[in-house]
């Protein structure tokens, strides 16, 4: 699914350089659940930039579902995030004012997915992550939890490959951060590729493999004891 080789980020101001990624290399298979770890600096948020086509690395090569991500336009990385990648923020990034149905379904109306067709989807996510009596309500009316709900559901509108998840628990209390956990591990079941950044070790220990970053290289790639949290996702 992804495979990172020789990659580097060096971004530069006023003549002085700060090398965000240091020729890093790894790969991850279609159905893994990653947790990328590391400290503020370590360069952990620009790899997700870049893994999410957002950014694009100074040096080395990225690629995705077998497309080479470096050296695409502008136009052809917001059409591979809008093909292949489901984002979730630590801060939701829902519409406020829009109901979490709209919410749901503005990601399709950008692939051009039949009106009749976005809505049964969007629906079904909704459902899937037991908000089905709450697709009316706007962001101001649902809890925190909800919201994050919400914005995992977005995620999956257009059956993207891979799955990124920025601090997903990050504004959430523990007892929300499980709940969240429990869906992610269920998609993870059902065959989605998800790769997620968290300082949190307790919400790392969700994951199958975790990375940990430092200055900018990989100091640990390994097998994580998944810990099993419960979800009612159908």
């Amino acid at each position: 699914m992804i495979q990172v080789k020789n990659l580097s980020k060096i971004y530069k101001n006023d003549g002085a350089q700060t090398v965000a990624l240091d020729n890093i290399s790894f790969e991850i298979k279609e159905g893994e659940f990653v947790a990328i770890m590391g400290p503020s600096g370590s360069g952990k948020s620009t790899l997700m930039h870049i893994l999410g086509a957002l950014d694009t690395p100074t040096s080395g090569n990225y690629i995705l579902d077998k497309e080479k991500i470096a050296g695409l336009s502008d136009d052809e990385l917001a059409d591979i995030r809008n093909r292949k990648i489901g984002f979730v923020f630590q801060s939701y990034n829902l519409l406020p004012r829009t109901s979490a149905l709209k919410n749901v379904i503005l990601p399709m109306v950008y692939m051009g997915v039949p009106k009749k067709e976005r809505e049964t989807r969007a629906k079904k996510l909704l459902e899937m992550v037991n908000l089905g009596d709450r697709m009316e309500h706007t962001s101001g009316q649902l809890s925190g939890g909800q919201q994050q709900r919400v914005a995992i559901a977005r995620s999956l509108a257009n059956d993207p490959k891979l799955i990124l998840a920025d601090e997903p628990t990050g504004n959430l209390a523990t007892a929300q951060g499980e709940e969240i956990m429990g869906i992610f591990q269920d998609l993870n079941k059902k065959g989605h590729t998800i790769v997620m950044i968290t300082h949190e070790p307790y919400i790392a220990e969700h994951a199958k493999r975790t990375i940990r970053l430092k200055d900018g290289k990989i100091v640990e790639d390994s097998e994580t004891n998944a810990k099993v949290q419960m979800s009612n996702v159908k």
